[in-house]
């Protein structure tokens, strides 16, 4: 017998029929972790190095030791840049504003995703196949409830940051969507009192921030940006892609057009205003028109089976005593 033969029969005998694969499998999960930093690591830039080594040296306030960490954060992801970053632009942008819409506009964030993404997805696939070999175990199990076992966790794993995702955009929308009709309200309330448009953006951010955070970190946005200097038109453009509610893209659209047409502010404030809070009361109507579809599945479900229960099953009882006699 030779060594190949003998160590098949060895891993044969402590796995199962299905050893030799499960083996193979773990061998490949194994050197793939080890590969991967091989892969994805890179040099460090003397320029950085020198730029560390002069930050360290020096004496610097609390707030600025909090921007070197940062800084040593993102510098430890950019290392993984080329791994961790779609290499098409399309699909970079469609991701990071994916991830903007739900609440990250880090420039990290499309790093963290792709890395929450491959450890999971990794991780879900060492504890499918250890669940399958030291709990489930090997004894009778077919191809299919192998791959299952094995390969499912690490899917779950991989789909989980996404579908985390999906809905934090969903809830954040609806968020905003509840809190538009009253941000605009407010905001016509300071304009109509004086204030610019800069400074009611900052007030209804500062008002909003207990009751809707989502909308004020928007409105917050737009602020610090109108104070950096830049463009309102594009910073209002922004804000709507960022949001991803048509009411708020229409919103942007019609303060665009004001400011470009000469127009008063405060007339568009306070039509649109008004346009908004009578598409509110119709979506409460159109939720409670739904209702009552709602509820007749549910009625269905728990009324209907015991009512027939109640009727005919003294029809079947008397059949089956005449049955018995």
């Amino acid at each position: 017998m030779t060594t190949m033969e003998a160590l098949n029969l060895m891993i044969t005998d402590m796995l199962g029929p299905m050893g030799p694969m499960i083996a193979v499998g773990i061998l490949g999960v194994f050197v793939i972790l080890l590969a991967i930093p091989l892969i994805i690591a890179r040099r460090e830039d003397p320029i950085e190095k020198l730029k560390r080594s002069q930050n360290g040296s020096a004496k610097v306030s609390n707030d600025q030791k909090d921007k070197l960490r940062r800084k040593s954060a993102n510098a430890k992801l950019d290392r993984y840049k080329a791994f961790l970053e779609p290499q098409d632009a399309k699909e970079l942008s469609s991701v990071r504003l994916r991830l903007m819409q739900a609440g990250y506009p880090s420039r990290d964030a499309v790093r963290a995703f792709h890395l929450a993404q491959m450890v999971l997805g990794i991780g879900g696939l060492i504890a499918g196949v250890a669940y399958f070999v030291l709990v489930k175990g090997t004894d009778g199990a077919s191809t299919q409830d192998t791959l299952m076992y094995t390969l499912g966790p690490g899917g779950i794993g991989y789909m989980l940051p996404k579908y985390w995702v999906t809905r934090r955009v969903e809830s954040r929308k609806e968020e905003i969507t509840a809190g538009f009709p009253d941000s605009l309200d407010m905001m016509l309330v300071c304009v109509e009192a004086g204030q610019s448009l800069d400074q009611s953006i900052v007030r209804v951010a500062s008002e909003l921030q207990a009751s809707y955070p989502s909308l004020a970190d928007e409105f917050e946005i737009v602020a610090h940006e109108m104070k950096a200097g830049k463009d309102k038109s594009q910073v209002l453009s922004d804000m709507g892609e960022r949001c991803g509610v048509q009411d708020v893209s229409s919103f942007v659209t019609v303060l665009i057009q004001s400011a470009s047409f000469g127009t008063s502010i405060a007339d568009a404030l306070r039509v649109y205003a008004e346009e908004m809070r009578d598409k509110r009361v119709m979506r409460a109507e159109e939720a409670a028109n739904k209702l009552p579809t709602k509820m007749t599945l549910a009625t269905m479900m728990f009324t209907v089976p015991p009512l027939l229960i109640i009727l005919v099953s003294p029809s079947v009882i008397g059949i089956t005593n005449m049955g018995g006699q």
